[in-house]
C-alpha cells in the first residue's frame, strides 16, 4: 500500500509541475540553435522543438525543388540570426511531439513570436495542419 500511494502521489505532484515545464525560458540565444527554419535545439539539454504555427520550405535533399531548397536556405539563416541575437528566447511548448520526436511549441524570441516573424518576412507560412507543396509543376514556388 505505501508503494501505491507514494506512486500516486508522484503522479499527482507531476500533473501539478507539468504546465509550468511546458514554458520553458533561456536568458539568451547561445543556448539554442537553429537546424532549419521552423526547428530549433537547446544546445544544454539536446532537447528539438518545432514551431507550431509555421512550415517553411525544406532544404537539401527534402526540397523538391530549387526555389523551396533557396527560400528555406534563407529562412533557416533569418532564424539563426534571430536566435543568435537573442537576448531571450521563451519556449511555449504544447505537450506534444511531432513524428519526427521534436517538441510542438510556439517560440518567442525577445517577446516576439518567431513563426509569426517568419511569415511576415516571406520565409514561411502559417501551419494548416498538414503539408502543402512549395512548388509548381515547373518548379516555381507555389505559395
Amino acid at each position: 500500500m505505501g508503494f501505491a500511494l507514494a506512486t500516486l502521489f508522484f503522479m499527482l505532484l507531476s500533473n501539478a509541475l507539468a504546465p509550468a515545464a511546458r514554458g520553458a525560458s533561456e536568458p539568451s540565444g547561445d543556448s539554442f540553435y537553429a537546424i532549419d527554419g521552423d526547428t530549433l535545439v537547446n544546445r544544454r539539454t539536446g532537447q528539438r522543438y518545432r514551431l507550431s504555427n509555421v512550415d517553411t520550405p525544406e532544404t537539401g535533399d527534402r526540397a523538391r525543388c530549387g526555389a523551396e531548397r533557396t527560400l528555406g536556405q534563407h529562412a533557416a539563416r533569418r532564424t539563426r540570426a534571430l536566435v543568435r541575437s537573442a537576448t531571450r528566447v521563451d519556449i511555449r511548448a504544447l505537450g506534444r511531439n511531432d513524428s519526427y520526436g521534436r517538441s510542438v511549441a510556439y517560440i518567442l524570441i525577445d517577446g516576439r513570436d518567431l513563426g509569426e516573424t517568419l511569415i511576415a518576412e516571406g520565409l514561411a507560412r502559417a501551419w494548416t495542419g498538414r503539408r502543402l507543396p512549395w512548388c509548381d509543376a515547373q518548379g516555381n514556388l507555389a505559395r
